[in-house]
C-alpha cells in the first residue's frame, strides 16, 4: 500500500465521538432499555443514581449511597447500609 493510501487510509478510519458529543437519549429510548435489564443490572443501575438521591421519611433523612440494594424475588429492596 502507498503512503498516500495508508495515510488516507489512517484519516479516514472511523473515530469515537465523546459521550459528551453523543445524542442524549429521548425517554422512550430510557424506558426500552430498563425494560430489557435484568432485576440485578436494575439495581445496580440503582445503586448509581442513588447518588444523587436523598430520601425523606419523616423527620428522618437518608442519603442514597447510605442504602444496601439487593434483589429479592421480584423486587428490589434499599435497606440502610450497615457501615
Amino acid at each position: 500500500m502507498s503512503m498516500k493510501k495508508l495515510f488516507k487510509f489512517f484519516m479516514t478510519a472511523s473515530k469515537s465521538v465523546p459521550q459528551s458529543y453523543q445524542p442524549v437519549l429521548e425517554a422512550q429510548e430510557v424506558i426500552d432499555l430498563f425494560s430489557r435489564l435484568t432485576m440485578h443490572q436494575q439495581a445496580a443501575l440503582l445503586r448509581l443514581i442513588s447518588r444523587n438521591l436523598e430520601v425523606q421519611v419523616g423527620d428522618t433523612t437518608v442519603m442514597g449511597y447510605d442504602l444496601d440494594y439487593e434483589v429479592v424475588g421480584a423486587i428490589i429492596r434499599a435497606a440502610e447500609a450497615n457501615n
